[in-house]
């Protein structure tokens, strides 16, 4: 049995004329009468009564019909869903990112090219609330953001925690330590973004001093990684904080990156995606996130 054969037996039963059907089908007329002789053949009964002026359906025929009609739509929505999916193959995944993901984000892509060579990834860089609205919206599969509880009308996927790391002036008797104590920071002004563009890294921080038992001083404000670096390598010493996996990216010859005491500060990172998003055109991406995990 032939799917060519079960549309023309569809056709025919349709139309009730061999003619028309075989016009419909955009073939000869002896090919249509040929193939439906050949699967009455093959299904062993008789589907049409012919006579020279009318063709009609047998009670075998018009009980093939809806039989006729389940194959020829299972192949319809066959080749639909590899249109699909071939579709979702040459589509670019498009992830929002942040500066802060550092040498991370390198390795991730590293790893997914990899492991996954058939998956193009685009890359997108915006503000976090940007990157929640663009991935609600369907603009962006799914986007990193760290240090939240919840995204109304998104799904948080755990990857990684981010561990901290203190900058500090290079000439600083501090900077001679592998590690750093919160507590001895305790005279020095700390440069952080305003609380309301990172409240989870700015309760962070300020609850750590606030456990090693002062309130920090808080110095002029957090702007660019670069000019931040530059201002607490070469003005009056100052703190500020940065996340271990960006810091190996960084041009910063006046300041030195130490580890803090244990327990060190870590921030929880997550990659946000859409309740109803694809798991399959997800999963290269979540596999590779977990691979990076420390």
């Amino acid at each position: 049995m032939e799917l060519r054969q079960i549309r023309y037996f569809l056709a025919v039963a349709e139309e009730l004329h061999f003619g028309r059907a075989a016009e419909r089908l955009h073939i000869v007329q002896p090919t249509v009468s040929q193939q439906i002789r050949r699967l009455e053949r093959t299904l062993g009964v008789e589907l049409f009564d012919r006579s020279t002026r009318s063709v009609t359906l047998t009670a075998s025929g018009a009980a093939f019909v809806p039989y006729a009609r389940t194959i020829v739509e299972a192949e319809r929505a066959g080749r639909e869903a590899m249109a699909r999916f071939r579709a979702d193959q040459d589509a670019a995944l498009r992830v929002g990112t942040s500066v802060g993901l550092g040498s991370r984000l390198d390795r991730l892509l590293a790893a997914l090219a990899e492991n996954s060579p058939e998956t193009p990834v685009e890359l997108v860089s915006s503000p976090p609330a940007t990157r929640m609205r663009q991935v609600r919206d369907g603009e962006l599969d799914a986007a990193f953001i760290r240090g939240v509880d919840a995204v109304p009308g998104l799904d948080l996927v755990p990857v990684w925690r981010d561990r901290l790391v203190v900058a500090l002036p290079a000439k600083h008797p501090l900077a001679q330590h592998e590690t750093v104590a919160v507590a001895d920071l305790a005279g020095l002004p700390l440069r952080i973004v305003p609380r309301e563009k990172n409240a989870h890294l700015v309760d962070l921080i300020l609850g750590l001093c606030r456990d090693a038992g002062f309130e920090p001083v808080v110095g002029p404000t957090f702007t660019t990684d670069q000019d931040t670096l530059a201002a607490v390598g070469s003005g009056r010493p100052s703190w500020t904080v940065m996340y271990a996996t960006k810091v190996d990216q960084l041009a910063a010859r006046s300041v030195v990156f130490r580890s803090f005491a244990e327990p060190a500060p870590t921030m929880q990172a997550y990659l946000a995606v859409r309740p109803d998003a694809q798991v399959r055109r997800l999963a290269p991406l979540l596999a590779a996130c977990h691979a990076q995990a420390d």
